[in-house]
């Protein structure tokens, strides 16, 4: 659920002030302030614009291209976030990073996650795909406490159909956390028709539980929230007659990743 306290950067964003060490600037959607599956507790969730991937479900599809962003300084954002702070740390959150794909910023990302974590004190999540994973260094992922790790499918075909990009990289992203230790949510979309198929679900669930670093598996159900952006921007919405996945596919879903050791919600 998000709370509407924040605001679009393109209406909100000022220069940057000079300074000796010259923070770094990207594309920036919004920012919000928000609960649920953006991090433990209330976050401050920064959008950042551009993503690689196109997925058929994407409620926000108006994050997809860069120039659609507004240049906003690592400045703005964290002068945003401590506002906040003190109400945030009361609720145990912290600072999401999210987008869009935050890799595809990398810079701007990690300076934003090194001074929410260590100028802030806030707990820090990233939210990815993981197909730009290559492109996070050891230094950004540091300040990372937590990975919301999208794994959209297993089975490659469909992985290829929702997001018109390959499976691999996400994978391999994985075990490079799981290597590292770094805590992981997985987050896995239940769209019926598309990847509810229960060998789909047995991929993505046995590959979770094999990490080792796995804490938590969010099973969210698709919904058509953002066809609405998908109209405004004379996009085709494919999935407008899928509907929502009913109690008992949810129930089977997290059944599944439960049975791989996994905690589901």
């Amino acid at each position: 659920m998000t709370v509407l306290l924040g605001q679009n950067i393109a209406a909100a964003a000022t220069p940057a002030a000079a300074a000796t060490h010259r923070p770094s600037d990207g594309s920036v959607h919004s920012w919000d302030l928000s609960t649920g599956v953006d991090g433990p507790g209330t976050r401050f969730v920064t959008f950042l614009s551009g993503c690689p991937l196109t997925c058929l479900y994407c409620h926000n599809p108006d994050t997809w291209k860069m120039r659609n962003g507004k240049r906003t300084s690592a400045d703005d954002i964290i002068a945003e976030a401590r506002k906040y702070t003190k109400f945030i740390a009361a609720s145990g959150g912290g600072a999401t990073i999210s987008g869009g794909e935050p890799l595809l910023q990398p810079v701007f990302a990690g300076e934003l996650l090194h001074r929410m974590k260590h100028e802030l004190g806030l707990h820090t999540a990233l939210d990815t795909s993981g197909f730009l994973g290559v492109r996070a260094t050891d230094a950004l992922l540091r300040d990372v406490d937590l990975v919301l790790l999208d794994i959209k499918s297993w089975d490659r075909e469909t992985y290829k159909k929702v997001t018109g990009r390959p499976l691999q990289p996400t994978l391999d992203f994985a075990h490079r956390l799981a290597d590292l230790g770094k805590e992981v949510h997985v987050r896995f979309v239940l769209v019926p028709g598309l990847t509810d198929d229960p060998a789909n679900i047995e991929g993505v669930a046995a590959f979770a539980g094999s990490l080792g670093n796995v804490s938590r598996v969010d099973v969210l159900p698709f919904h058509k929230l953002g066809e609405g952006k998908w109209q405004a921007l004379g996009m085709n919405f494919t999935l407008h007659d899928t509907p929502s996945p009913d109690p008992e596919q949810i129930a089977f879903a997290k059944g599944v990743f439960e049975a791989h050791g996994l905690k589901a919600v």
